[in-house]
């Protein structure tokens, strides 16, 4: 068997073991172990799996995702969910619609200092859902807005995800946050846009809220103040350069912590909770990281990353057309994977490729660019059917709402990130600009 066939191999093997519902640490960590075993020999893997660990996950860069992990258990704990979405609806409430608008600002908001997607919308939907259906709101239409405004989470940062894919190819964190930032701010207005042309479709859908007055409006402002001051200083910190990220996330925990205890949201149990939490999801990434680094190197033995960006240079597709497939493959993906799997699936083979090409820009951008393209495709599969985490938490929230009539209702949404993938393609200024004017 050739190396490129074994590669072949083992990555059918992993879509299997994937599919059958192995935890993706331990299939990317087996089918690298065997392919790197076949190729390199059983002693060569037992020094990696000896001695790569420690030197990866000691490294100062990871520090920072135990820290926002606990950042966003803290901002959960201290219940600012219902604060957020009554500031929102006092502002934009009394349009059509305006209940749904409200949550995706609130769930905008809240993903800023959260960083999770699936956290996002779990919270946010237990305050806004309710809500909106005493309201008359469509069913279809609350599930959609709150299941697509969670998947802010994964896109504004602290990302998560994001943090993970910079970590993974090398990139710097504090780059790729302030690259993430105007597609971040571009997906909460895409999919305000969206509720606006929905309920102008089918008025009964989003009905209007009571009119507030400016008084009113500036009065719920002071509710979050404490809010926006954290979101301030951990991401302006990082912006400015007065802090760098994993800075910035001890600051923020510190803050969210504060915010919890003054909210009278905290007790020892829960602190105590948040940071077993903490361990649990930080020491589930670690592994994963470790096993996709593992079947990165395995990949990288193959050549296959290479022997793919020489095929398709030398056929002399245009780079645009090699970056929609692989867009596409994505979405294709997210209909059955969830974001962090795609990711580290199709980085060690899709980055040295879309790299190598020329789009009229330096490497870094091209990294950059390609990183934030990766994440917003990847958010689609957390609404898109049969997977579609983001739906499946909102459904568990109201048994009468179908899950046929939740998914119908992610469409508009969709759709509105088709479009902005399609913006984000043709102009990369719009999330280059920023990194370089704070560069």
């Amino acid at each position: 068997m050739s190396n490129i066939e074994l590669a072949l191999s083992m990555l059918a093997l992993l879509l299997v073991l994937m599919s059958i519902r192995i935890p993706i640490a331990i299939a990317m960590l087996g089918c690298g172990a065997l392919g790197y075993t076949i190729l390199a020999g059983f002693p060569t893997t037992l020094n990696y799996l000896s001695t790569v660990p420690y030197s990866k996950f000691s490294t100062y860069d990871l520090s920072v995702v135990p820290l926002f992990l606990l950042m966003g258990e803290l901002a959960t704990r201290a219940g600012i969910t219902t604060e957020l979405f009554r500031t929102c609806n006092t502002w934009v409430g009394q349009f059509k619609g305006g209940l749904a608008m409200a949550a995706v600002s609130g769930c905008a908001a809240f993903g800023a200092i959260c960083g999770s997607s699936l956290a996002t919308a779990s919270t946010m939907g237990q305050v806004a859902l309710p809500e909106m259906k005493k309201n008359n709101y469509a069913g279809g239409l609350a599930a959609g807005c709150l299941a697509a405004g969670g998947t802010l989470g994964i896109l504004i940062p602290p990302s998560m995800v994001l943090i993970i894919f910079a970590v993974l190819t090398e990139q710097n964190i504090s780059k790729m946050f302030i690259a993430a930032f105007v597609p971040g701010l571009l997906a909460a207005g895409g999919y305000i846009l969206a509720i606006a042309i929905y309920v102008r479709i089918f008025p009964k859908a989003g009905p209007k809220g009571e009119k507030t007055t400016w008084g009113q409006k500036f009065r719920s402002t002071r509710d979050v103040w404490h809010i926006t001051t954290i979101f301030l200083i951990v991401l302006g910190g990082i912006y400015l350069g007065f802090f760098t990220p994993t800075e910035a996330a001890a600051v923020g925990v510190i803050l969210t912590g504060i915010l919890a205890l003054t909210h009278g949201k905290l007790t020892f149990a829960q602190f105590k909770d948040s940071i077993i939490r903490t361990a649990v999801s930080s020491a589930m990434i670690f592994m994963i990281i470790l096993g996709a680094d593992l079947f990165s190197v395995f990949i990288a033995l193959t050549n296959l990353p290479n022997l793919g960006a020489e095929l398709l240079l030398n056929a002399e597709m245009s780079p645009y057309l090699i970056l929609a497939l692989m867009l596409l493959s994505y979405f294709i993906l997210g209909c059955f994977m969830d974001s962090l799997a795609m990711i580290l699936l199709t980085i060690p083979i899709y980055f040295p490729i879309i790299v190598a090409m020329d789009f009229g820009m330096s490497v870094e951008d091209t990294g950059i660019w390609f990183g934030i393209l990766a994440l917003v495709v990847v958010e689609v599969g957390l609404i898109t059917p049969p997977v579609g985490m983001n739906v499946f938490i909102i459904n568990s929230f109201d048994k009468s709402l179908s899950l046929k009539e939740s998914f119908r209702g992610v469409v508009p949404f969709i759709l509105s990130d088709f479009s902005r993938v399609f913006l984000l393609v043709l102009f990369p200024p719009i999330t280059l600009a920023l990194v370089h004017l704070l560069s």
